[in-house]
């Protein structure tokens, strides 16, 4: 099932605009991901599974795109992102 975009465009600020569109697109392409990937598992053709898994990597590398937008111009996404990674290795005491 592909998400549905929580965005009502007329109750955005303009200031936020331009975040809330990359996290959408965030949205689409981790839909994307799950799509490619789910389809490739389900077939029993490897010619086809080997197409819908680069094409799920290519969609992993746009969201690596749309992430680094993010944080250029989100610096609290970009501190929460940094919190977020130290919990982890704490709890799991891996870097």
């Amino acid at each position: 099932m592909l998400s549905k975009i929580p965005i009502d465009i007329g109750k955005i600020r303009k200031d936020d605009l331009d975040r809330e569109i990359l996290r959408a697109a965030i949205i689409g392409e981790l839909d994307a991901i799950n799509l490619y990937e789910e389809s490739a598992n389900m077939t029993s053709n490897e010619d086809i599974r080997a197409v819908l898994m680069d094409i799920a990597g290519e969609e992993k590398t746009h969201v690596g795109e749309l992430q680094t937008m993010l944080l250029r111009i989100d610096s609290e996404q970009q501190i929460e992102l940094g919190k977020g990674k130290k919990e982890v290795e704490e709890l799991t005491g891996k870097k």
